[in-house]
This record gives structure tokens, C-alpha cells and sequence, in this order.
């Protein structure tokens, strides 16, 4: 749930992120668009850890419940 609250901040450009934001000095010379598109992809890659955090937890899950029929289905 944290990475995608994170993901939502960062995609609506939170200045409290912005120490988060790998930006150069470079960045800043053309306008806010370029910083808007970091922190696009920082979003994005938020949104994916989040994703595979589910998706590990739910295998995770899965594993767990088929290991504790295997127990009661030996004894």
C-alpha cells in the first residue's frame, strides 16, 4: 500500500518528493518539464514495486496454504 501511495504522490508532482527525483542542474534549464517526467518515471517504477509485491505476496500466500495441506494430508 505504501509504493502505491508513493506512486500517486510522485505522479501528481509533490515538491515534498523532490529529494527523491534523480535530477541533474542540467534539468532545471529548460522548464518543469523535464523534472515532470522524472518524476513520472519514479512513479512508474513505484507502481511496479508495488505490483510485484502483490504478486509475491500472493504466491507467497498460495505456497503457504498448499505446504499446510501437504502437513495434514500426511498424518
Amino acid at each position: 500500500i505504501f509504493q502505491v501511495l508513493l506512486g500517486i504522490f510522485f505522479n501528481v508532482h509533490s515538491a515534498v518528493l523532490i529529494e527523491d527525483v534523480p535530477f541533474t542542474e542540467e534539468d532545471f534549464k529548460d522548464g518543469p518539464e523535464r523534472i515532470y517526467r522524472l518524476y513520472e518515471q519514479v512513479s512508474y517504477n513505484c507502481f511496479i514495486a508495488a505490483g510485484l509485491y502483490a504478486l509475491l505476496g500472493g504466491f507467497s500466500l498460495c505456497q503457504g496454504r498448499l505446504n499446510k495441506r501437504k502437513e495434514y494430508m500426511v498424518r
